[in-house]
């Protein structure tokens, strides 16, 4: 988590082809089905989803301590950059080449970011609810973002988890049906 944390730039999601490939394909620690369900925890619990997906994977491996351990490992390097940074901020950006490198940096960060999503996509089990609410979720992106209307993208994964219980909840009570007998 040291080494990821100090290499990657541009947050969580660049981190994730690097998580993946570090414990999923190297280290075989992870499947990658349980990989995609730490990171949609991740996702959607509240913090970072660099020190989510930290703190999940450290606990897989390692229990608790394990946790705290891939936490700090991934925090310290940012927190020592940052703060560095801070120091001689307005000086760093005027050197041309420091100015250039984070434009750089910044292309890198979209392919990383692109690149997660795209796998994710590929590795969506391609049922009609799966296809149907990503469909409808990307065309609202893009006509939003299009029609410049600001929309939370928690309203996007809240709605997503509101449909996933109901279909949820409907394919329970199919299954349950007449198991409680006639009195309920």
């Amino acid at each position: 988590m040291l080494k990821i944390g100090l290499f990657t730039f541009g947050g969580g999601y660049a981190m994730i082809p690097l998580l993946e490939h570090e414990f999923v394909e190297r280290r075989r620690w992870l499947e990658k089905d349980e990989f995609y369900d730490i990171l949609t925890i991740s996702e959607t619990t509240p913090g970072p989803i660099a020190i989510n997906n930290s703190t999940y994977i450290g606990y897989k491996v390692g229990g608790v301590l394990g946790s705290v351990i891939a936490t700090v490992g991934v925090i310290i390097p940012s927190f020592a950059i940052i703060f560095i940074i801070s120091l001689f901020f307005d000086a760093f950006l005027e050197i041309e080449l420091v100015f250039a490198a984070f434009r750089g940096i910044r292309v890198g960060v979209a392919f990383l970011i692109l690149s997660a999503g795209i796998k994710m996509i590929i590795k969506l089990k391609k049922t009609p609810f799966n296809i149907i609410v990503f469909s409808l979720v990307f065309i609202c992106i893009i006509a939003l973002t299009l029609l410049s209307v600001n929309f939370s993208s928690i309203f996007y994964i809240l709605i997503s988890a509101f449909l996933g219980a109901i279909l949820y909840s409907v394919g329970y009570i199919k299954r349950t049906k007449g198991k409680w007998g006639d009195g309920v």
